[in-house]
């Protein structure tokens, strides 16, 4: 009997992991500004005090939210189909990082500038009704500009770059390092986000996208472009970027287009509740930032530091145990996880509740992460990753950002939209738990995709 050969993983070097971890927190720093609080921007600040005539007579908030969320998912994928060519025919990574980070940071300081009585003055406006309309107007148009150069840079280019330096020996552990980065980002966020208050969002715009445009300068100097992922090119441009359409590509790449399809149910299920769920925790179960930080004591300092670090081993030795054993192992218990989270979640009526209940929803969130990202570049064909970024963008961004909120924004009006009364005596809509209940519903369908992608191998050494 032949003994089989063991498989060493690829050793990272610093250089790889430090821009990993740089880009990829940074990244998640600036999508978490866009997904958490471009929201609360216009709940909290544009239409909190606008006059009841003014918020009557627009566009309600969850309705705006979900236009914004589903057109700057347009402008994601329509980037990234663009620019991720671009990358692969110029055969240069660096310069879309690099000066991508740079812009994109200073897209997220505009939004410092953004308020009515900036529109009003700009535009010679005297309306409320048109001054609201008109400022949620720029706040959605500037997100898509703030989109553009995100996805130019993170989308196409960085998500190319670790394709491009990374083999199916060590994806797994660089998807549970990249996952660790959004839980991350969103811890460091967050906390930033309690000083709203104190500083205004207009700081908190300027202030984080300095940051962001800073890791832009860094990069010149640390990143290099891989030489492993690059390709010849020729042919029409225009032709490349409809390479991932054709028949015979699908057809070829059966095991790449099924997990598309399971990672596409996915983050439809997670876009159903996750644009309203900071305006869910502060109105809906009374997350207040500024007495949160205020209570903290140095002993739960301490604890929440040493929480931290287990979920950061968890994933980090999540994506180990991916590696070294395979996806197959253990996809179905992580859906199974999921929905169970998300279920329990669903009748949580305390904050208290909410964080035990989504306990589970969450460790099955970061084991999805790690296994289908990390099988997505499995089966993308080598030394074509910049060409097959537009069609991941469709399936991971542009699908769910546009089926998602709408689920979540039908099911919220249909079973548990709660009128709530701001500070100014507005009565606006704050969604409910319903949400939740409604993304478990969506997740039973991942089962269809992952049980056809495990029949032909989730693992890309077995045979499709």
């Amino acid at each position: 009997m032949q003994k089989k050969e063991r498989i060493r993983s690829t050793r990272l070097g610093g250089r790889i992991l430090w821009n990993l971890i740089m880009f990829g927190f940074m990244g998640q720093v600036a999508w978490n500004v866009e997904n958490m609080f471009f929201n609360t921007f216009l709940f909290n600040s544009v239409y909190a005090d606008a006059s009841q005539q003014a918020v009557d007579g627009s566009i309600g908030v969850v309705s705006a939210i979900n236009i914004m969320v589903a057109l700057s998912a347009a402008t994601a994928v329509i980037t990234t189909f663009i620019m991720g060519a671009l990358s692969d025919r110029l055969r240069r990574r660096k310069i879309f990082i690099s000066a991508g980070y740079l812009v994109w940071g200073v897209t997220v300081m505009v939004f410092g500038v953004i308020t009515k009585g900036n529109t009003a003055a700009l535009f010679q406006l005297s309306d409320p009704v048109a001054i609201l309309t008109a400022t949620v107007t720029i706040v959605i148009v500037m997100d898509c500009v703030m989109t553009f150069m995100g996805s130019t840079a993170n989308d196409s280019a960085f998500n190319a770059w670790v394709t491009d330096v990374t083999d199916s020996t060590n994806r797994g552990t660089v998807e549970g390092i990249l996952a660790i980065m959004p839980l991350a980002a969103m811890a460091v966020v967050m906390g930033l986000g309690g000083a709203i208050s104190a500083i205004g969002y207009q700081t908190f715009f300027i202030a984080l996208g300095v940051f962001v445009s800073l890791c832009g300068l860094i990069g010149f100097f640390s990143l290099k472009d891989s030489q492993t992922g690059q390709r010849e090119t020729g042919g029409s441009y225009w032709k490349e970027l409809v390479y991932g359409f054709r028949p015979s590509v699908v057809r070829e790449n059966a095991r790449l287009y099924l997990t598309l399809g399971a990672a596409c149910l996915f983050n439809v299920a997670v876009q159903v509740f996750f644009p309203y769920l900071f305006i869910y925790l502060q109105h809906g179960l009374g997350l207040d930032l500024n007495e949160l930080l205020a209570g903290l004591t140095p002993g739960l300092i301490a604890g929440l530091v040493a929480a931290v670090v287990v979920v950061v081993g968890a994933i980090i030795g999540m994506g180990k145990l991916v590696d070294r054993y395979g996806k197959k192992h253990f996809i179905n218990l992580s859906v199974i996880l999921f929905i169970v989270g998300l279920l329990a979640t669903a009748f949580a009526d305390s904050l208290m509740q909410f964080v035990v209940c989504f306990v589970p929803a969450l460790i099955g969130y970061g084991m999805l992460m790690i296994m289908l990202n990390a099988a997505v570049r499995d089966f993308t064909p080598e030394g074509k990753v910049g060409l097959f970024q537009g069609v991941r963008m469709i399936f991971i961004v542009l699908l769910p950002m546009i089926i998602g909120p709408t689920i979540g924004n039908i099911s919220i009006r249909f079973f548990d939209s709660v009128p709530y009364v701001n500070d100014y005596g507005i009565v606006t809509e704050c969604p409910g738990s319903s949400m939740f209940a409604a993304a478990a519903v969506v997740s039973l369908f991942i089962f269809l995709p992952v049980y056809f992608l495990q029949k032909k191998g989730i693992d890309k050494k077995e045979n499709s």
